[in-house]
């Protein structure tokens, strides 16, 4: 390497100076010919070199560089080899990781629209308003990992334990803030190394068939998602299998799990009568360039037969990701379609509908050429809503188990009738420093459907639907700043800015639900957080 590097040095100068034979060709009896065709030889075996160790690491695979993409790894990312703490004693135990993490955030929101009161002596949970003013909550998240691997092969296992909390809020706790001390992954492993042979880089393909506790994130994380932001997790029961590996030219994951209902102070339990199952798949090979994750989701929850929650839902929904990069250029893209078919219900009265919806994200971005690593893109998202409450289609569309932070940093917005673009800035002054910033317009995608989040906090309402469509489509939109920086090992701190600006809708629901009173909403919301994470390993 360092006499290539020479060689090249050598000609360049010569060139410059109008050498017409290098000082090394000279030396050795050689022409400048054949000193150039020993170099050009050079260079494609330092590039064979650099593939094959990119090969070694990451195989096939390709992140996707797109805006709250990136899946959180397994085991998740604050953990580490025993083997590497630094502690003498184990530096020969390679066959465990370990991991404990504690996050605490402090979080000022001003008339934050997702927050409902009761109404005055109204009596049922259902009647209720929107709740302005200003809430500090203090949220503290606690995780603590432990995972065998390898030596009892091919069993494996894991736990991880976290524990939610929440103080200093004026608001009843809830489950999206609180769950103490909860097993949220908790499952047993066979895993047979190359089951299914090797691929055309030499990369083990391996079998892996898993049973217990889970949380995960699997594609774009807007389906499939830990949550990682929210202060709980999403959980399941059940099974996981996985054919191959990222590293595979393909690979295969199928899911069949029952969601864990989150139980602020006792033990989750799983959810009666639903599970959700599914099929994904990752194709590498067609285009080193392109990776295409054709998939499908399911959703089967039976009739409780409770009124008001009668939620009966047999959903099928096939899709197609798809992300890469352009050659030659700073382009990256992402994309991702799912038409959604089969059977749900009125969930207040029960009538019978037939599921028809479909949803769609596209992203496009650039990035520069410079130490900072900037990167501007741009991002369009649709989710259909429900076109007319009185037939018998249900156009909603059904979110899954994703998360919302891609579409509203203030957690407003999420994957359910909206039609939302989005422009967004990321760059890296340091190598501890990364700040993005980004602004966002949102609409219903029907004006008669719902807006999910507003004010379903703690207890869900009907104000936030207008079956009439009078209230208009305009959600609001928002800018938001965040910055991220790492000032010493075991330490990552962020800090958060978010404005959104109510459009008609939300001020005319807010209207609605303080019994038409004008003056009872706010014209815009504000959400600033401060959040400190320390890493007992890593």
């Amino acid at each position: 390497m360092k006499t290539s590097q020479l060689l090249l040095l050598a000609t360049a100068v010569n060139g410059m100076i109008g050498i017409s034979a290098s000082p090394l060709a000279l030396a050795a009896g050689e022409s400048d010919a054949e000193l150039k065709a020993k170099i050009e030889a050079r260079k494609k075996e330092v590039k064979a070199e650099i593939a094959a160790e990119a090969a070694q690491k990451d195989g096939y695979y390709k992140e996707p560089g797109t805006y709250g993409t990136k899946r959180l790894s397994t085991p998740p990312p604050y953990t580490v080899n025993l083997s590497k703490t630094g502690i003498d004693a184990v530096r020969d135990i390679t066959w465990l990781d370990v991991g404990f993490e504690q996050r605490t955030r402090y979080e000022h929101r001003d008339d934050d629209i997702r927050r409902s009161n009761p109404l005055p002596d109204a009596g049922p949970a259902a009647t209720r308003s929107y709740a302005g003013g200003v809430d500090e909550p203090v949220l503290l998240k606690t995780r603590a990992y432990l995972g065998l691997k390898e030596i009892l092969d091919p069993f494996r296992f894991a736990v991880e334990i976290q524990d939610s909390r929440r103080y200093n809020s004026r608001f009843a706790p809830d489950n999206r803030d609180v769950n103490e001390f909860e097993f949220i992954t908790a499952y047993g492993e066979l895993f047979f190394k190359d089951a299914l042979g090797k691929d055309d880089l030499g990369n083990n393909r391996p079998l892996s068939i898993k049973a217990g506790r889970f949380n995960f994130e699997f594609l774009d994380r807007r389906l499939i998602a830990s949550n990682e932001w929210r202060n709980t997790t999403n959980t399941f029961q059940g099974f996981q299998v996985a054919l191959g590996q990222d590293k595979n030219d393909w690979s295969v994951d199928g899911l069949a799990l029952q969601p864990l209902d989150r139980l602020k102070y006792n033990t989750d339990k799983p959810i009666e009568q639903q599970w959700f199952y599914g099929a994904i798949g990752h194709w590498r090979k067609w285009s080193k360039w392109i990776t295409l994750e054709p998939y499908y989701l399911g959703l089967r929850k039976e009739d409780s037969g409770v009124a008001g929650e009668r939620d009966n839902r047999d959903i099928i929904a096939p899709a197609l990701r798809a992300y890469g990069f352009i050659p030659g250029t700073g382009f990256n893209w992402d994309m991702d379609a799912m038409y959604q078919f089969g059977r749900s219900n009125d969930r207040n009265s029960g009538k019978a509908l037939q599921q028809d919806a479909f949803g769609f994200t596209f992203e496009a971005g650039y990035t520069f050429d410079h130490p900072w690593k900037p990167r501007i893109s741009a991002q369009y998202g649709y989710a259909s809503g429900d076109k007319d409450p009185n037939d018998t289609k249900n156009n909603r569309f059904e979110r899954f188990f994703g998360f919302a932070r891609p579409w509203s940093a203030d957690d407003y917005i999420v994957m359910e009738n909206v039609s939302a673009p989005k422009i967004r800035l990321e760059f890296q002054p340091t190598k501890k420093l990364s700040i993005d910033t980004g602004f966002g317009m949102y609409w219903l995608a029907s004006d008669k459907d719902r807006m999910n989040n507003l004010f379903s906090i703690s207890d869900s309402n009907n104000f936030n639907r207008d079956r009439t469509g009078n209230s208009g489509d305009y959600i609001g939109n928002s800018f938001d700043i965040r910055a991220r920086y790492e000032p010493f090992a075991h330490v990552k701190t962020t800090v958060g800015y978010s404005h959104f600006t109510t459009g008609d809708f939300v001020r005319n629901r807010m209207v609605a639900s303080n019994g038409g009173a004008a003056g009872a909403f706010a014209d815009d919301t504000d959400f600033f957080y401060l959040e400190l994470t320390l890493n007992a390993f890593k």
